[in-house]
């Protein structure tokens, strides 16, 4: 397997790899993959990976800036997504190891919202007073690369359909 950045080429595959991979929670809404077109038509994909095996996408990673309350630095992740026939194989953690790998270097920390159980391995974690508007608390993650506990509102770029912009 191999993790690399997105080419102009993997946009179509990625978009249908989102919709499949998300398709199968509940808490999917179907915008996602709009969600990551409008993150790359705006030029705000900080990190757009892909994991690839044998010339096959086969799971994706993207990130883009965000800020807490009045701190700017942050990297959001999201989506992150495997095909469904490939989880528990390592790609999503593979992509993250290597999202985070490359943000230590630029990043205050990461964040996102997802399910705790998952995301809490790599070291993300809710933290009081770090919130999403309308998501529960416990969803609401942070990992901050210098151990500095992130506090207010998580802002994301308009593409993910909130009313701040980062």
């Amino acid at each position: 397997m191999l993790i690399r950045n997105e080419t102009p080429g993997d946009s179509a595959t990625i978009g249908w790899l989102v919709t499949q991979a998300l398709r199968l929670l509940p808490e999917a809404t179907g915008t996602e993959a709009r969600i990551v077109e409008k993150l790359r038509a705006d030029g705000a994909l900080a990190l757009s990976l892909v994991a690839e095996d044998a010339g096959a996408v086969i799971g994706y990673l993207a990130g883009s800036a965000a800020r807490i309350g009045t701190q700017d630095g942050w990297g959001l992740i999201g989506p992150l997504v495997v095909l469904p026939s490939r989880h528990r194989q390592g790609i999503g953690t593979a992509l993250m190891a290597e999202a985070l790998r490359r943000w230590r270097a630029s990043c205050r920390g990461a964040a996102l919202v997802g399910d705790p159980g998952y995301y809490g391995r790599f070291g993300f974690r809710a933290f009081p007073g770090l919130t999403v508007a309308g998501c529960p608390p416990e969803v609401v993650l942070a990992l901050p690369f210098d151990g500095t506990a992130p506090r207010g509102e998580l802002v994301h770029h308009p593409a993910f359909g909130l009313d701040q912009q980062a």
